[in-house]
């Protein structure tokens, strides 16, 4: 939590500042109230910032998740809802998850895509990305198949390059409900 008050009051000393020289410079040009728009201007743009940030899990929606989902390529044809929507965030680490009440068309439909696929293992120990892997940040796309006890999962995995964190995302479909949860990892 110390951490969130120390970034904040940084950005808030850097609008503060930016706020200060886009009043002070029109002033002393004569133009005090270009002055007072300007400064105003770069002040709602950090209370708009702050609340975005602040507020980012509730004001999460429905195509936000259909835009997370079919970016890797699972597509819901009827209507869902939205149970529950979660971030967190540290320095160099990121995660994002939620899970959706899905129609039971769309979890067969699903479930047989993820079974179907030609990769597919069933109950077989999958390795992990983030062992110490030559091709973690410079290797191939990856994606897995596979199926635990309880759900059906498609998992991502796609390096950036070197000095950026890969794209992990894991999708998963309970086996005795019909939910679906999508976790985003970056480290």
């Amino acid at each position: 939590m110390i951490i969130y008050v120390i970034i904040f009051l940084f950005f808030l000393l850097i609008f503060s500042g930016i706020a200060f020289l886009l009043y002070w410079i029109p002033k002393k040009f004569g133009y005090p109230k270009v002055g007072k728009v300007l400064a105003g201007i770069v002040g709602v743009f950090f209370i708009v910032m702050a609340i975005l940030t602040i507020f980012e899990d509730q004001l999460f929606s429905k195509r936000d998740a259909i835009k997370l989902l079919s970016r890797q390529e699972i597509v819901l044809n009827d209507d869902f809802e939205l149970i529950a929507n979660e971030s967190m965030s540290a320095i160099g680490d990121y995660y994002h998850t939620f899970t959706l009440r899905i129609s039971e068309s769309d979890k067969e439909r699903i479930v047989g895509e993820i079974v179907s696929s030609k990769d597919f293992n069933q109950n077989i120990p999958t390795g992990s990305y983030f062992s110490d892997r030559d091709d973690y940040y410079n290797g191939p796309k990856r994606i897995k198949y596979y199926e635990t006890e309880t759900r059906y999962v498609k998992e991502l995995f796609e390096p950036q390059g070197k000095g950026y964190a890969p794209i992990y995302r894991k999708i998963g479909i309970e086996k005795n409900d019909n939910l679906l949860i999508f976790e985003d990892i970056d480290e």
